[in-house]
């Protein structure tokens, strides 16, 4: 079982699940054109083929336009809910 800690202060984990690895990997790569981030890992999910989970760490302190202007002006909801299909 995965750890459910934090990141160290200003990194986020990014888990993705797609239905193809290029799928993830287009999501990927949108993430490190935005972000400083760890090379990214990959996974089989599911029973269908071609599924994919992949994980990377992206640095929200070492954001690139327009990343950062986003976290600028982005408030968190605070409500602090998982929603019901998350680990």
């Amino acid at each position: 079982m995965e750890s459910l800690e934090p990141p160290s202060a200003g990194n986020v984990d990014v888990r993705l699940v797609a239905s193809s690895p290029e799928a993830a990997r287009r999501v990927a790569e949108i993430l490190r054109r935005c972000f400083a981030s760890t090379e990214q890992r990959s996974y089989p999910v599911g029973t269908a083929p071609g599924g994919t989970r992949l994980h990377l760490t992206v640095d929200t302190d070492r954001a690139a336009e327009p990343a950062r202007s986003w976290l600028v002006t982005s408030r968190s909801s605070g409500d602090g809910h998982r929603q019901t299909d998350e680990v």
